[in-house]
């Protein structure tokens, strides 16, 4: 079976205005199997959403490769990747990004619908994952009626909306009080097991990351074990 994540030899600088280059990723490689959760941890600064962009499509490396599902995401039109990031790749973030103006149901519904699906099946499997994260109460409120552990179970219900490969999270309950920020990561880790799919998780909480398969610390721009 492919691994669900390979990065091989990724490198990435940035100038940002200067005449030399900031190093962030200097050869991190990193293989993901399916159904593994790993905890990325980093301090700010240390490139851990530069390697989430790169390793979800959303950017490019100065060099290495990108492997989802087995395949070489290196020379893919920009269409290609477009469709891999809309059906293999999940994303979370540190605030929801919810859109405003449409409820918690149509909020999982809608990336559903870009991909393909149609509004039956959309509803019904939105309807599913917010259950599962005991939510669906909440299903026709809008995001501003949410609490804000409310508005993060809808954000990774969204996430895994079109049972995606991959799921990437980048400080996923970074702006939840430690209460909640418990409580929600339960239900993130939750959809993560039922689904199966493989999960990088960058957290600063070393209590999480001690919870999920195993961590990887950023360190130099490359990735080693955490023991």
């Amino acid at each position: 079976m492919n691994d669900a994540l390979t990065l091989t030899g990724l490198k990435k600088g940035y100038n940002h205005g200067q005449p030399s280059e900031v190093r962030v990723l200097d050869g991190a490689d990193l293989a993901v199997k399916p159904g593994e959760v790993v905890a990325l941890v980093a301090p700010s600064g240390a490139g851990k959403s530069t390697l989430l962009h790169i390793a979800g499509l959303l950017d490019t490396p100065d060099a290495g490769r990108v492997h989802i599902g087995g395949e070489d995401m290196t020379n893919l039109s920009d269409r290609r990747r477009t469709a891999i990031r809309r059906s293999d790749v999940g994303f979370i973030y540190q605030f929801h990004h919810l859109l405003p103006e449409f409820t918690a149901l149509e909020n999982i519904v809608l990336p559903q619908l870009a991909n393909g699906v149609g509004d039956t099946a959309a509803r019904k499997r939105a309807r599913g994952l917010l259950d599962s994260v005991g939510i669906a109460h909440r299903a026709d409120h809008r995001p501003a009626a949410l609490s804000g552990g409310e508005q993060q179970r809808v954000a990774f219900c969204r996430a895994l909306a079109n049972d995606p490969k991959l799921l990437l999270a980048d400080e996923p309950t970074g702006n939840l009080d430690p209460e909640t920020s418990d409580r929600v990561f339960d239900a993130l880790m939750t959809l993560v097991r039922t689904s199966g799919l493989a999960a990088v998780i960058a957290t600063h909480n070393l209590e999480l990351a001690a919870r999920m398969d195993r961590a990887v610390r950023l360190d130099g721009g490359t990735l080693i074990a955490r023991t």
